[in-house]
């Protein structure tokens, strides 16, 4: 049998801090290692199985004499704190009450979050839940991850795949992954998807290169633009119809009336359908050969 390690754990007090720091006695150690189980597990239920599925990728855990410290590391934060901070202040009573302690909560923003393989894993159990097809989830996020900037991605999803009757796992790997190498920064995450018909897990591995290679600004200024294009190009591509097909239809449709307006000459103004009307007549310009004067006059 093939002997696995947690990319995570792996790393642990090596090139990765603990998700739990603090110190307790021998008889005290037990009591504060379920509670910190509790902690995680309430937040990740309240904030990311139900509204308002905030993005809550790790929760880290400090404590001192006096207070517990929850560092909650999520993509949407506007969400976790919520209308003048009412959402997080609600959350903080609630684990006060859970834990009889005084807590203190910070919030960091993930600002890339292709880049992070919890919640790439979370997206695409939520999308296999939805009855979507695996193979072109799959290629999506991998394809998604590696335009923001990642050198290397696996992802495996293992159970009954498109409902078959027997369970199966497939695997996808793009560029790199140096899972021997601890200076690698590797970020794993796994997230299990509950369909109708039985549980399918998802397996991710991100490689976003080497520890202490911090990216420059026209690096992060690259992945931005492409994350954009991208998101642009799904937008266009997942609209009715081809790219471009209004705008060869000017009285079709309000984008191809915008667009044959925008395309106009100063003499032309559009009509209030999208088309464009014709230029008035000029009796200054010269008219055709051999009309008197060489003018051409206007019916009356």
């Amino acid at each position: 049998m093939g002997q696995k390690v947690s990319p995570i754990g792996f790393r642990t007090g090596v090139t990765i801090g603990w998700k739990s720091r603090w110190f307790a006695p021998k008889g005290n150690y037990g009591e504060f290692l379920i509670e910190d189980e509790r902690i995680r597990r309430f937040i990740y239920e309240r904030l990311n199985q139900q509204p308002p599925h905030a993005a809550v990728s790790d929760i880290e855990i400090e404590r001192t004499r006096e207070e517990l410290k929850v560092i909650l590391k999520t993509a949407r934060p506007g969400l976790v704190i919520g209308p003048k901070g009412a959402e997080v202040d609600k959350l903080k009573v609630a684990l006060e009450d859970l834990t009889n302690r005084r807590v203190n909560i910070n919030i960091v923003e993930i600002r890339y979050p292709d880049l992070d393989a919890k919640l790439v894993a979370e997206g695409i159990a939520s999308q296999l839940k939805r009855r979507a097809s695996f193979r072109r989830t799959m290629k999506q996020r991998a394809e998604g991850t590696m335009q923001a900037g990642a050198k290397g991605v696996k992802i495996i999803v293992s159970g009954r795949l498109g409902g078959a009757e027997m369970s199966r796992s497939e695997a996808l790997i793009m560029g790199s992954l140096p899972l021997h190498t601890l200076e690698a920064d590797v970020d794993y995450g796994f997230a299990p998807s509950f369909t109708t018909y039985g549980t399918i897990g998802v397996k991710v591995w991100i490689y976003r290169g080497m520890f202490g290679e911090a990216p420059t600004e026209e690096d992060q200024a690259a992945v931005a633009a492409m994350t954009r294009a991208r998101r642009r190009r799904e937008r266009r591509v997942g609209g009715r119809g081809q790219p471009g097909e209004a705008a060869m239809r000017p009285g079709g449709s309000r984008l191809g009336g915008r667009r044959a307006a925008a395309k106009a000459t100063p003499d032309q103004a559009p009509s209030p359908g999208g088309e464009v009307a014709p230029a008035p007549l000029d009796e200054s310009k010269p008219g055709p050969a051999g009309a008197e004067g060489g003018r051409t006059e206007r019916p009356s």
